[in-house]
């Protein structure tokens, strides 16, 4: 709160500018050409969701969550209410193509009595649309300032500059108004609207019921909405441009599915190809052949090697050492990698088309349309993936598509190592492989989505005009977004390689090693030597999947240490990252969770595997067909609504 609090701060004779609007309309581009590039970003309390604050001359602007509405049934709307209620002035950004949806915000806003300036953006793509607005009509019809705008390009940003200063309160209905006049105490016109609409925290914040009439409130806004479009908008076009017809295909299952697996397939070759593994692998080299013995010879002038000093700071999990290796080394190209492909697929307008093109087939997961990014890339490298599981809408579906990447996506080094060893033994122990992989997946999901409380999010998302990206822009959300997560990590990766280095000096590590013995001996019928790969795994697991070829063992033990080592927590990595994003409280519970249900499929496994092995060989359909079987047991048992939920309901 208190960073939030500093930022906000204004000059005296200053005032407090917010740029709202409905997602992908253009507002950081327009906040940074506005504030210079000079900005704050930081959480607001309470979320996971960044704000954006900056100076423009004296006064202070602030750009918040696109949303489609201001009230208080989402973390987006929360934030943008509760910063849009303490505006001065209010810069409302609407894509020009789709007036008739950015409308409604506006005629809220207009509303609630704040002045505000209209930014009417991407005019050039309305244009080309066949689109025509008559903007001194519009700002007549709405009562304030209305700014023509190319954000991208920079135009119109002088006049909306100069139109700041006249901005004014809009034309609000005179039988709404006397509505709102009617509520009291507020202090504001802005809360006695909301608490018209139902809103429940300002209604509790002046101790008053929330009202009943939103739905009536918001079918009088849609009707003047669309009256009004019908008076300033001329369609004059004959037939679709091609980027239109292509942004169909886009959503169209037919060819949106073979359009969306091109592209995936590049940005895994670009990412879990070539950023994991040829770059990442050069980094990494050069970190640990000359970075390490630069360091380590440095601290041999202060410190006698192999003293606990000298082992914390620069041993295997040295604080100078691992935790540099690997935020430079590993995690540095990875996410330039990822936020370079995020910030071009958000701006070609792809992005959006990709989440409405998937979002059914994942909401049996408690997921919508927007986890498949992190889901497929988490092929690449699940840490990443664990990143890019913030542009989900939602608190609850971020935790599911964490533990999902935890538990069931092997990365990409690990799978070439697996794919190596089972496919050496033959396809039968790699189709089960695969097939107990994606079978944890469906499962898992849908039990996640039924326990955990509250519902998948409806995707209610913008589908922007599909444009080629702007290589500044992409420039500066890339190192803004790099910037911050390197920055925020340092400290948590510096403390989880301190705690491993503690272990390592008082034997604690060994003693983990020893304790997994007998799991491993009893439980998976695996070789003592098996608690080492496992122990090596945590560290990087394609470390410990390559250490399997040093074993002797059988093809169905073989098989189980892969599965085993696949299932349980990611490499040291991506454990610091799981807690950085959901914090160390629920990233233990998480870690601790995928633990042991790692040892207790794994021994299922092993159990299941050989009793069919007792008939001389694996019999796979059979066993296919089992597995398969209770997949669509569990499915059908926890997609209807659970028993103990209907007494729960029923008492």
């Amino acid at each position: 709160m208190d960073k939030i609090s500093r930022n906000e701060i204004v000059p005296a004779g200053g005032a407090k500018i917010v740029l709202a609007g409905n997602p992908n309309v253009g507002k950081s581009v327009i906040f940074n050409a506005l504030t210079g590039l000079y900005m704050d970003v930081s959480n607001y309390p309470g979320t996971t969701l960044n704000m954006a604050c900056g100076r423009y001359g004296s006064d202070v602007l602030i750009d918040t969550p696109g949303v489609y509405g201001i009230s208080s049934y989402s973390e987006e709307e929360t934030i943008t209410r509760d910063i849009v209620l303490s505006a001065d002035i209010v810069i409302n950004v609407v894509n020009a193509v789709h007036l008739e949806q950015d409308l409604f915000l506006t005629q809220q806003l207009i509303d609630m009595g704040i002045p505000m300036v209209v930014v009417l953006n991407m005019i050039d793509d309305a244009e080309r649309e066949g689109i025509q607005i008559n903007i001194p009509l519009l700002e007549r019809v709405l009562g304030v300032p209305v700014v023509s705008m190319i954000a991208e390009s920079g135009v119109g940003m002088s006049d909306l500059q100069k139109k700041i200063k006249f901005a004014m309160p809009g034309r609000v209905d005179p039988s709404l108004m006397e509505k709102i006049n009617k509520i009291h105490p507020p202090a504001s016109p802005a809360e006695a609207l909301l608490i018209l609409e139902g809103d429940p925290v300002i209604s509790a914040r002046y101790g008053m019921d929330p009202g009943t009439g939103r739905e009536a409130l918001y079918l009088e806004r849609r009707d003047k909405v669309n009256q009004i479009v019908s008076q300033v908008v001329r369609d004059t076009s004959e037939s679709a441009s091609f980027t239109s017809k292509l942004g169909r295909w886009m959503l169209n299952p037919v060819t949106g599915f073979p359009l969306l697996a091109i592209t995936l397939w590049a940005v895994y070759e670009l990412i879990g190809v070539f950023l994991a593994g040829f770059i990442v692998d050069k980094t990494g080299e050069f970190m640990i052949d000359h970075y390490e013995p630069a360091v380590r010879s440095l601290l041999a002038v202060f410190t006698s090697p192999g003293s606990v000093p000298n082992t914390l700071l620069a041993g295997q999990y040295g604080v100078l050492t691992l935790t540099v290796t690997y935020l430079i080394g590993l995690l540095l190209p990875l996410v330039l990698g990822i936020f370079l492909v995020l910030s071009m697929l958000e701006d070609t307008g792809y992005l959006p088309r990709i989440a409405t093109l998937v979002d059914r087939n994942l909401s049996g997961l408690g997921l919508n349309g927007q986890a498949v990014i992190p889901l497929i890339l988490g092929f690449g490298c699940v840490t990443m993936a664990f990143i890019t599981t913030r542009m989900l809408s939602s608190d609850r579906e971020r935790r599911i598509a964490i533990f999902l990447l935890a538990l069931c996506v092997p990365c990409s080094a690990q799978l070439s190592i697996i794919i190596a060893i089972l496919a050496g033994q033959g396809a039968t122990y790699l189709f089960l492989f695969v097939l107990f992989m994606f079978c944890l997946l469906v499962c898992t999901g849908t039990i996640l989505s039924t326990f955990l409380p509250g519902g998948t999010t409806p995707l209610l998302i913008e589908l922007p005009p599909l444009r080629l990206p702007k290589i500044k822009n992409i420039i500066i959300k890339t190192w803004g977004r790099t910037y911050q997560f390197i920055t925020e990590a340092l400290p948590i990766f510096a403390g989880g390689t301190l705690f491993l280095g503690i272990l390592d000096v008082t034997g604690l590590l060994n003693s983990l090693r020893n304790f997994l013995a007998p799991v491993t001996v009893k439980w998976l019928h695996l070789p003592p030597e098996v608690a080492d790969i496992l122990v090596m795994g945590f560290i990087r697991k394609e470390f410990g999947a390559a250490a399997i070829l040093s074993l002797h063992m059988m093809p169905l033990q073989n098989f189980v240490v892969l599965l085993t080592l696949s299932l349980t927590v990611p490499c040291i990595a991506s454990t610091m990252v799981i807690f950085k994003e959901r914090g160390w409280r629920e990233g233990t519970i998480i870690w601790l969770s995928v633990f042991c249900l790692a040892f207790l499929i794994g021994g299922g496994a092993t159990r299941l595997l050989e009793y069919f092995n007792r008939f001389g060989c694996l019999q796979i359909p059979l066993l296919s067909g089992l597995i398969i079987l209770v997949t669509f047991g569990l499915l059908a048992l926890f997609r209807k609504r659970p028993p103990w939920k209907t007494y729960e309901k029923l008492n």
